[in-house]
């Protein structure tokens, strides 16, 4: 039995792991923090969990890790790099769901968000999607769990970038599409009812923090080229939709590219590749862990459309990160994750 703490458990990810890790099998939570709710039992700031756990909110200290093996830190990007570092310190296995640790280049993390107060342990971090990197996150004692989009994203490309189909003299542009609560818990206007409620809406056009992620992971792949990244706010709760649209270096059928795409996701059991054609809907992924890719081609066979739709706070977040402990401390990948898609 592991025992495991989360460090800020008052947000929709915080939920969301508290939810997977108080019916996982081999996982006992021993507590859960938050400075703002302190004292008060879980399931007063989350109604969905009364009497499924007896948990009350605790304040961080460095004496709470003696009773754990394993913290996730779920806190904004900014504030966990320290915590981290004082987890680290005390010789504790991290699954880091900010983006502190998702970039082992500092320099780009630091253009993308600020100053780094740990980078040698941000160089030693292992990203976090178990579809490209299975084997290092074996081995790792922390891991920066991938952004939403980036998840989406990359799952779309990925494929065709590790077999050199990318003509990257063209840029890969990605077009995402989100829920609400991928913009978190606290209440601002742009995620205000009145303001998203039957509206679309792009947002931080080519400037999102999100888009050097997607690009240093792809060029990681061999992917060497410019991605264009455009995401929109739509008004539903959860789900992400992201269409990817990939010149290739020569023209393609359809049965090839989906055979590649098959064969690379061969034993990934959170990612399912649809029939040739067909495109994903968020409908069939709500609530669960999986990744459905849609492929199709355009009439010359020289632009993959890739598409993928996840939940952003299971496959995007919380779900990912409790696959990435079950990879980490050698359990089955998706021990705990088995739920199926809420429908309709």
């Amino acid at each position: 039995m592991v025992n495991v703490g989360i460090v800020g458990g008052s947000g929709y990810t915080g939920v969301q792991l508290v939810a997977l890790l108080i019916r996982h099998p081999e996982v006992t939570v021993r507590w859960v923090t938050s400075r703002k709710f302190e004292g008060q039992p879980f399931y007063e700031t989350f109604g969905a969990l009364r009497s499924l756990t007896n948990l009350s909110f605790v304040r961080f200290t460095p004496e709470l890790l003696d009773e754990v093996d394993v913290v996730f830190t779920a806190v904004p990007h900014g504030q966990a790099m320290d915590i981290v570092a004082v987890i680290a310190g005390h010789g504790k296995r991290v699954i880091d769901l900010s983006a502190d640790f998702r970039f082992q280049d500092v320099a780009a993390y630091e253009q993308a968000y600020q100053h780094h107060t740990a980078p040698e342990l941000a160089k030693k971090a292992i990203y976090g999607l178990p579809e490209l990197f299975f084997g290092e996150i074996q081995e790792a004692d922390l891991v920066g769990n991938p952004g939403c989009y980036p998840t989406s994203a990359i799952l779309a490309a990925a494929p065709l970038i590790r077999e050199g189909g990318w003509n990257a003299r063209i840029p890969l542009i990605v077009d995402s599409k989100s829920g609400v609560s991928g913009a978190g818990r606290e209440p601002n206007l742009t995620t205000h009812f009145p303001e998203a409620d039957e509206g679309l809406m792009p947002y931080k056009v080519l400037t999102h923090r999100h888009q050097p992620e997607i690009a240093a992971i792809i060029a990681g792949a061999g992917g060497e080229g410019e991605v264009y990244f455009v995401p929109h706010l739509v008004p539903m709760n959860r789900g992400i939709i992201s269409t990817a649209y990939i010149p290739l270096k020569e023209a393609m059928e359809l049965s090839e590219v989906h055979g590649m795409y098959e064969t690379f996701y061969a034993g990934k059991p959170f990612v399912r590749v649809l029939p040739p054609g067909k495109a994903p809907s968020t409908h069939h992924v709500r609530g669960s862990n999986f990744c459905d890719v849609g492929l199709t081609l355009s009439q010359d066979g020289k632009t993959l459309v890739a598409m993928t739709a996840i939940d952003n706070l299971i496959k995007g977040a919380s779900g990912q990160a409790v696959q990435n402990m079950n990879i980490m401390m050698g359990f089955e990948e998706t021990l705990g994750l088995e739920q199926p898609p809420l429908f309709p």
